[in-house]
């Protein structure tokens, strides 16, 4: 019969595995290419403060965007199950685990209309419709919060970069990033998830 020489079989085995490890890649490529063409929103790792205060200041707005007192108020705090319980599947994703919607779900939520954007877990204004603006990235997307106290700030790591992650003052809910893209006169560019807001309509 015939003979099979060593030094034969060894580019053999080696292009084998090749084959088989570049098989595995192409697999999980389309695995995940179809999670993010299908799934609503993509969990993100924002690292938070650890030791959050029990109280905060806040200052509260009404839905016509008028400033009214600033208050310190214990900080909203809830079990997973209650907010799962509150919230659409999609809000608590975003809001409770840092995830982020796809763009273009819903990038012009107030569709012009003067009001105030609030936190869809605990309700503290957020941002005045009249600070938003046109980005083209498909989220809703502003030039400053409605007040620095109702956001909290905090450095997010996740993807292999460095950015600003916004979060709720009053509940920790995750609500975007901020960059420094945005118009005059700040120059910033508040890039908000949808689903972690209301609009509140001016009456």
């Amino acid at each position: 019969m015939f003979s099979v020489n060593e030094k034969d079989q060894i580019p053999r085995e080696m292009g084998r595995r090749v084959f088989l490890i570049g098989s595995a890649t192409a697999a999980l490529a389309v695995v995940w290419a179809y999670f993010q063409k299908h799934g609503p929103v993509r969990a993100e790792a924002a690292s938070a403060p650890a030791d959050l205060p029990k109280t905060v200041k806040i200052v509260n707005f009404t839905d016509a965007g008028k400033r009214q007192d600033t208050v310190t108020v214990p900080r909203v705090v809830k079990t997973e199950d209650d907010w799962r319980k509150q919230l659409s599947p999609d809000s608590f994703e975003v809001t409770r685990h840092a995830g982020t919607e796809r763009a273009y779900t819903n990038e012009n939520p107030n569709n012009h209309e003067k009001g105030v954007f609030r936190c869809i877990c605990c309700d503290t204004a957020l941002f005045d419709a009249g600070t938003k603006f046109e980005s083209g990235t498909g989220w809703p997307s502003f030039w400053a919060p409605i007040a620095k106290e109702n956001v909290l700030e905090t450095t997010d790591s996740s993807l292999f970069m460095q950015r600003t992650a916004v979060a709720c003052r009053l509940c920790d809910a995750h609500l975007g990033h901020v960059f420094d893209d945005g118009p005059p006169p700040t120059g910033l560019r508040y890039c908000m998830n949808s689903v972690s807001m209301r609009f509140a309509k001016a009456s």
